[in-house]
């Protein structure tokens, strides 16, 4: 049998997903660039700060963030790993409550406000409905995350962006899956009169047919479904128990997996 790889969507290889916290108003800026671009990605949000200063009003967050994922972020942004049990159950819980009452979709997701996590925090998300959650730890790299309660983005957007994406965009060896994930805070582009450096990287990013632009939590459910895939001893069929139709490179040709279907291989 030939080698067979998992693909992302249509049997691209590489995945490009942003991910900003606070939900502050340069957000209004910061989706419309991305809209323009057809690049996606995660919103992590506290719902009890909802239209506090400049921080999105709530009756705006389903409009303003159509296409991509509003994601937790506590519901008024303490540093967890100095909190109480039962404060961090209380901001988890409730910053999920208020988002999913605006949005009508799970919130499965979440970043860590400050930062701010332990071991025994991430032990606790999968009782709380949350799946993965983004540190603010970046590891320079394309890596698809073994840890995804731990998820280290590739870079923060004021770390040689341009630089990682020229790397990203040369990337060809189809043997591997390819990430770049990018992290910040939208108003940090105000603070830092630079809103140029992500205007260039969505202009050399966006676009191209090698890329599945993607959402947080889209990745974490794309690759979680491949796990499932059920082959067969010799690996000339494979069974997709699941509804979302996956990809596999079998041999160097790109082969669709719809949901409920088993595709032969050989």
């Amino acid at each position: 049998m030939p080698n067979i790889y998992y693909c992302f969507p249509q049997g691209k290889h590489k995945v490009l997903t942003m991910s900003y916290d606070d939900g502050r108003r340069a957000d209004e800026r910061l989706v419309q660039l991305f809209n323009r671009n057809g690049i996606r990605g995660t919103f992590h949000l506290n719902s009890g700060l909802l239209g506090e200063g400049d921080r999105i009003a709530a009756e705006e967050v389903a409009d303003l963030y159509a296409g991509h994922e509003v994601s937790a972020h506590t519901s008024h942004h303490p540093t967890l790993a100095r909190c109480p049990l039962e404060q961090i159950v209380d901001e988890i819980m409730e910053d999920r409550k208020g988002l999913e009452r605006l949005l009508k979709v799970p919130v499965r997701g979440m970043s860590y406000p400050n930062g701010s996590f332990n071991t025994a925090i991430k032990q606790l998300l999968p009782s709380l409905g949350i799946e993965y959650a983004r540190a603010v730890q970046t590891t320079g790299s394309f890596a698809i995350p073994e840890d995804y309660l731990e998820w280290r983005g590739t870079c923060h957007h004021n770390d040689r962006l341009l630089e990682h994406a020229e790397t990203f965009k040369g990337l060809h060896k189809r043997q591997y899956l390819y990430m770049m994930y990018v992290w910040g805070h939208s108003y940090e582009f105000d603070n830092d009169n630079n809103w140029d450096l992500m205007e260039r990287f969505c202009e050399q990013l966006g676009g191209q047919d090698d890329i599945w632009y993607a959402t947080n939590i889209e990745i974490y459910n794309y690759m979680k479904a491949c796990e499932r895939l059920v082959f067969s001893a010799a690996r000339d069929f494979v069974y997709n128990p699941g509804a979302a139709t996956l990809w596999m490179e079998v041999g160097g040709s790109a082969v669709e997996i719809p949901g409920g279907v088993t595709v032969e291989l050989s």
